[in-house]
């Protein structure tokens, strides 16, 4: 079963819901929740809520590695195996659509980093990697964010190193295979507007700037240092920025990075839609989503 969709819609209370119901475990799909050391800032299960169901391929990564689809596909398919085997339902559950689609098998063997390329890219700025993507493949730019440096360059890289366009290397089958369920979180605009609004603050609260300062930053690799809001905050606790500001930065780029979430799993899958902003309990968010999946 996979449970997607964008982030603060309610994925994780939903599936903890779902896999209580149906003897399950959770097995995270979020390139950024992976990481070990930043539970706050990238919204991770709270450590009640992996008492109540296992969880796997979540805090399990140093943040100094690099991850990838391809990684995730080769970590999370012996674990999927695993929870069957022992009798249990596993549950995907995250935002990160290449994730899924890996998942789903849409995507093609995609050729691995290649150091030569990835020295280029590193003296080249973002502006010039951009031109140079859309030099090679005009229709790539639309399709990835552009302010992202690791999605770029790995665009790049692909479109390089196999000498097609990117979108050949994304095309796959729409429905799941037979016997995955898909069902797709979301929630009215408004109402998720004002959740991720709501989380952000809520981890600072918490205590988000003290996680970050335990960090070494020579320790982050290239893939945990495009965690949202991981850059405003370490601009913050050199004093280069209010902390007022970065909370807006931050509340504005997880709304942008939600729009992207969502409008992906709608073109790219087809699945159980649920707007949890119909809902006023979790038990009758529980039992739609069991009603749409027709479980049980």
């Amino acid at each position: 079963m996979i449970i997607a969709g964008p982030t603060g819609a309610g994925k994780t209370s939903l599936a903890i819901g779902l896999a209580e119901l149906l003897n399950g475990e959770i097995v995270g799909a979020d390139a950024f929740q992976i990481y070990r050391g930043l539970p706050l800032l990238t919204a991770q299960p709270t450590d009640a809520e992996q008492a109540r169901i296992r969880h796997h391929l979540v805090g399990s990564v140093d943040p100094s590695e690099s991850y990838d689809a391809g990684r995730y596909l080769r970590e999370a398919l012996p674990i999927l195996r695993d929870i069957v085997a022992r009798g249990k339902v596993p549950l995907v559950v995250g935002g990160t659509g290449l994730y899924m689609k890996a998942l789903l098998g849409g995507l093609e063997e995609l050729p691995g980093q290649d150091p030569v390329l990835r020295t280029s890219f590193a003296g080249m700025k973002l502006e010039a990697l951009s031109r140079r993507l859309h030099e090679l493949d005009p229709a790539a730019g639309p399709t990835i964010d552009l302010a992202n440096r690791r999605r770029v360059e790995r665009a790049l890289e692909i479109v390089t190193l196999t000498d097609r366009p990117l979108a050949t290397s994304r095309t796959g089958p729409r429905k799941p295979p037979p016997g995955v369920r898909f069902l797709l979180v979301e929630r009215d605009r408004e109402d998720l507007r004002e959740r991720i609004a709501t989380n952000v603050a809520a981890m600072f609260d918490r205590g988000v700037e003290e996680e970050v300062a335990a960090l070494a930053v020579e320790k982050i690799g290239p893939t945990a240092a495009m965690t949202l809001g991981l850059r405003e905050i370490q601009s913050l606790l050199r004093g280069e920025v209010g902390r007022r500001e970065v909370i807006d930065t931050i509340t504005a780029s997880t709304r942008r990075y939600a729009k992207r979430q969502l409008t992906w799993f709608r073109n790219q899958h087809d699945s159980a839609l649920v707007n949890l902003s119909r809902f006023s309990t979790s038990r009758e968010m529980v039992e739609d989503a069991m009603r749409l999946l027709a479980v049980g």
